[in-house]
């Protein structure tokens, strides 16, 4: 399933910029239902596996999601709006693993399947009726050019290689805390059972609650950069307490997820906040490169965790977490907010944005005509986007008329 979630992100997920966004949504999670479904009732393992790697292959339906927040968000609740979508999508994950623990005790591994297939029916239910349609962004793109295109993404766009390193580092200390932490609470002093253990995930409910205010009053009013570098920090500041506290006090490990939620939360948030802005037209092959970093960091982290553990237990492991965390940190520190190229802090280290107020309408007309005076039915919009740039006439018919301002962005 985890081979098949990878080729999703590289092969599916970029689709986003080159279909209508209903059909390609619904039409993955149908085909996902039925997947499932045969996934619930084979009795072959071949089977079962070749269904698992088509699960996880169209399973990426919420990746779809995300860019078109970014599409859909205004400058100044873009990164509000995307903390709403990621809480709900790590709130789904942390469920997951809490209704795992309880109904693996108590039934047998089909129950959980049969849930999981019923909720894709009901999620394809409320799209079905609920889910408005949206115009493909790039008509006339085929869709090797597209994949191809991903490639030129990374070596165009600097900000985007820092996002995903660090987004990958930070999904790899993740992986690694949740591995490692049921052999901890499993064996002495703890020795919790399994449905107990499951309880934890309800720990990062609560700091994933939190993540839309964060974003509302920290990222959409600072560059995201700041909300990358404190969230990185409060990571790193869990690992350290859960670490070398962890067999100490049960307390420990419960302030350690608290700490991990949140600051991966919030970075995460932040990171896509920046890299959306880097290209409207390619939100969905942008999302689809920092994806990819990520789970290349979750599989990383799973590996890394379970042989640390095994090698020297709590203690081998998480300072392994702390130092992949402290990696993370170091290219968030690594460029600057205004930095155009690689590496330092060129442009000035001020995480304030630039405000800058657009007129359109008749204050347009007007200038164009060589007039002065208070415009009729001008509307005075305030764009807080970092590096944000007013669009030329001819950029504006290119948008297609889809919003009154339009932002071109230039982050990296």
């Amino acid at each position: 399933m985890q081979a098949g979630y990878a080729s999703g992100l590289f092969f599916i997920t970029p689709l986003g910029d080159l279909f209508r966004r209903r059909a390609l949504t619904l039409g993955l999670i149908l085909f996902t239902t039925f997947m499932w479904l045969g996934c619930t009732l084979t009795k072959s393992f071949s089977v079962f596996a070749a269904l698992s790697y088509m699960v996880g292959l169209t399973t990426v339906t919420p990746q779809l999601m995300l860019p078109l927040v970014g599409d859909l968000a205004p400058a100044n609740r873009k990164a509000a709006s995307i903390a709403i979508v990621s809480s709900g999508l790590q709130l789904g994950l942390l469920l997951a693993r809490v209704l795992s623990g309880v109904i693996t005790q108590y039934s047998s591994w089909r129950g959980v399947y049969w849930l999981g297939f019923g909720v894709q029916l009901l999620i394809f239910s409320l799209l079905w009726l609920f889910m408005p349609d949206y115009p493909p962004k790039n008509v006339g793109l085929n869709y090797l050019s597209m994949l191809l295109s991903m490639l030129k993404l990374v070596f165009k766009y600097p900000l985007l290689v820092q996002a995903s390193v660090n987004g990958g580092f930070l999904a790899a200390t993740f992986m690694l805390y949740w591995t490692t932490l049921t052999f901890l609470l499993a064996s002495p002093p703890y020795e919790f059972s399994s449905s107990i253990i499951g309880l934890f995930g309800l720990i990062g409910i609560a700091a994933i609650l939190v993540t839309p205010w964060t974003a509302r009053y920290v990222i959409d009013r600072f560059h995201p950069q700041l909300s990358v570098i404190l969230g990185t920090g409060t990571v790193l500041l869990g690992q350290v307490i859960g670490t070398y506290a962890g067999k100490t006090t049960v307390a420990a490990p419960v302030l350690q997820a608290w700490f991990i939620d949140l600051g991966i939360s919030t970075a995460q948030v932040a990171n896509r906040a920046g890299i959306y802005q880097l290209d409207a037209s390619s939100r969905n092959r942008i999302n689809s490169v920092y994806m990819l970093s990520v789970f290349i960091g979750q599989v990383m982290g799973t590996g890394i965790g379970a042989k640390t553990y095994a090698v020297g237990g709590w203690l081998a492991s998480g300072s392994a977490s702390v130092g992949i965390t402290v990696l993370g940190l170091l290219v968030a520190l690594g460029r600057g907010p205004h930095a155009k190229g690689w590496l330092g802090w060129d442009g000035g280290s001020s995480f304030k944005l630039q405000t800058q107020v657009q007129q359109a309408g008749d204050e347009g007309m007007r200038a164009e005509a060589g007039q002065s005076g208070p415009a009729t039915g001008t509307t005075a919009i305030t764009s807080r986007v970092p590096g944000a740039t007013r669009l030329s006439a001819s950029e504006r018919d290119r948008d297609g008329g889809q919003s009154g301002i339009v932002e071109k962005t230039a982050l990296a």
